[in-house]
């Protein structure tokens, strides 16, 4: 139905909010549409929904100090369960489409590092712990100014570090790009594929997949990525029913050419009933005196620092694709969005899922042309389905899922062209930032090297006011950071 325009003549307003739910999201405001929205959702759960398998299988794998393991299928449900609600009320109340689940990274800290000190339940109460004190910087303002204090291609230089994590995230979970085994002899540390071949068929799909998306943006078909893992998806379940590949790992042994996570083919049961024994199961007093109070003090620091800096970086890095960043590089509601953050960190503690945060995965949907959180709507609602429908979760695999986490890493990257790399004293820090993020395979890393440079070159160049003094805090607690392995074996 055409909408008739005005008798003046004047054709209707495409940014006029069109009605209630429209208004408060600000679909039209943000020149998006319900289409657009959906189809971002879609893209970015396609992105993410590894996390429902890998997160369990982390977690699961590990024991605490009592020896005790945490159930894999009550790991899966409870992934699921906070992924959809916190990805919901990012939506609902930062309105921002970024989507939550627990952190990986953060994940194998709890599991392998605080975990064996305590029990599991102490472990996951100092995840509640780093959350509440979170939440209670954000409240208090403090995480937001220190947001602010950035300067704006720095923060230009986290979206573009971010754009290179993503790529290499995504060549390595596809296994074009592999570890070079210790015994080759040789001081190269990671190659191409299968001696510097594409030696198996997962990889061969997810080149296929790769070439479709990129001729597909390239002829600016709409829903190009999201249409990419699907046919990448359906073209692996025709591989493995053809060629009957099977996982990485059969029986315990290794299948180097098998598919790195889940294997395409269609499940036996497309319904199963979600198991929420795990919800509550922590314990925030114990750890201290198990542990002692310098251990959890370390822990916790790590834990936040952590958390503290992913989320920012993220947040730009989305905000910058969708060009929904201020001429500060803020996006809109920023405080609602850290608080939302904030809450995620705890409930996943409360859940035993570990941290929950902000995933760079958002760019896919953001790409597709999500805006808003009415895409979270999406995403979430599909996370809350997976603790039913977890075996058709299972049909993606990563080799379909990471065309789009390459695609969206250089969209990411074209805005390195507007740091100002004649300037030493921005360009340095900048590219520091940009380099550390992927080779160490941290957001968090990143940040720190590259503030750090930042102050120690303004320092050495007789330019300390031009440094805000929350940058000094900042640097000095990456540096504890940094250096919290040379501080434990001192003081513990």
């Amino acid at each position: 139905m055409k909408v008739a325009p005005p008798e003046n003549g004047t054709p209707p307003d495409p940014a006029r909010p069109r009605s209630g739910f429209d208004r408060y999201f600000e679909i039209s405001a943000r020149g998006s549409t319900m289409s657009r929205e959906v189809r971002g959702g879609l893209a970015t759960f396609f992105t993410m929904a590894y996390i429902v398998v890998l997160n369990p299988l982390i977690i699961g794998g590990a024991v605490d100090g009592d020896g005790q393991k945490l159930p894999i299928p009550a790991l899966a449900a409870a992934t699921a369960l906070v992924a959809g609600l916190m990805t919901i009320l990012m939506g609902v109340v930062g309105r921002f489409p970024l989507a939550l689940a627990a952190g990986l990274g953060v994940n194998a800290l709890v599991a392998y590092e605080i975990a064996p000190e305590m029990t599991w339940a102490d472990a996951m109460g100092l995840v509640v712990i780093e959350g509440v004190i979170i939440a209670v910087l954000v409240l208090t303002g403090l995480r937001t100014a220190v947001f602010r204090s950035v300067p704006t291609q720095m923060k230009t230089a986290i979206g573009v570090g971010i754009g290179l994590f993503l790529t290499i995230i995504g060549l390595v979970n596809a296994g074009f790009v592999r570890r070079v085994p210790d015994s080759a002899n040789t001081t190269v540390p990671v190659g191409l594929g299968f001696d510097g071949s594409l030696g198996s068929w997962p990889m061969l799909v997810f080149v296929v997949g790769l070439l479709l998306t990129v001729v597909l943006m390239v002829r600016r078909v709409k829903g190009a990525i999201l249409i990419g893992i699907l046919g990448s998806t359906v073209l692996a379940i025709v591989v493995e029913a053809v060629a009957n590949i099977g996982p990485s790992f059969v029986d315990g042994k290794p299948n180097p050419k098998g598919w790195a996570l889940n294997v395409p083919e269609l499940p036996k049961t497309w319904v199963d009933l979600p198991d929420l024994s795990l919800l509550g199961k922590f314990n925030v007093f114990d750890s201290w005196s198990k542990a002692g109070w310098l251990v959890v003090l370390m822990f916790v620091f790590t834990l936040l620092i952590t958390d503290f800096f992913d989320t920012m970086g993220t947040m730009v890095a989305v905000g910058q694709e969708g060009k929904m960043l201020d001429e500060r590089g803020t996006p809109p509601r920023a405080k609602e969005i850290l608080l939302v953050d904030s809450i995620a960190a705890a409930a996943g503690g409360a859940a035993s899922t570990s941290s929950n945060t902000s995933y760079i995965e958002s760019a896919a949907g953001v790409a597709e042309g999500a805006r808003t959180g009415a895409a979270n709507l999406v995403t979430g609602g599909l996370f809350l389905l997976a603790m039913f429908l977890a075996p058709l979760v299972l049909v993606v695999p990563f080799e379909a899922a990471s065309t789009a986490l390459v695609v969206v890493g250089f969209l990411m990257m074209t805005a390195v062209r507007t740091i100002d790399w004649s300037d030493y004293e921005i360009a340095i820090p900048a590219f520091l930032t940009i380099a550390v993020m992927p080779f160490t395979y941290s957001i968090s890393n990143g940040i720190g090297a590259g503030l750090i440079a930042y102050v120690v070159v303004k320092l050495a160049k007789g330019k300390a006011r031009e440094i805000h003094p929350l940058l000094y805090g900042v640097a000095a607690l990456f540096v504890l950071y940094f250096l919290r392995g040379p501080i434990e074996s001192v003081v513990l």
